[in-house]
């Protein structure tokens, strides 16, 4: 994953956002999830979830729902931080070849 010094938290887009803009339901949901487009932290706020089970939320730019479906769909996952890290890293190196 991208080398973040410190805690990833200081540099999240949603730092400055009131917490409940980002635990809400429904149609809200989406709105909270525009605060993680382009977020340069939102990979490491993804494995935080989903290595932690955490249900409540939007984080990484994924709702509880979908995290939950992702999370049924690949339980052989014991990482999701390391599974991360690798995808990253072979996407630039393809990137950087191609």
């Amino acid at each position: 994953m991208q080398q973040v010094q410190g805690d990833w938290r200081i540099k999240a887009s949603c730092r400055d956002e009131e917490p409940d803009q980002l635990f809400v339901r429904g149609a809200e949901q989406r709105k909270a999830k525009v605060v993680c487009l382009g977020c340069p932290v939102r990979t490491e706020c993804l494995a935080e979830a989903l290595d932690n089970r955490i249900e409540f939320g939007v984080w990484g730019g994924m709702t509880e729902r979908e995290r939950r479906a992702l999370l049924r769909r690949r339980p052989d996952v014991t990482s999701w931080h390391e599974l991360l890290d690798t995808a990253r890293q072979e996407h630039h190196e393809e990137s950087a070849v191609g």
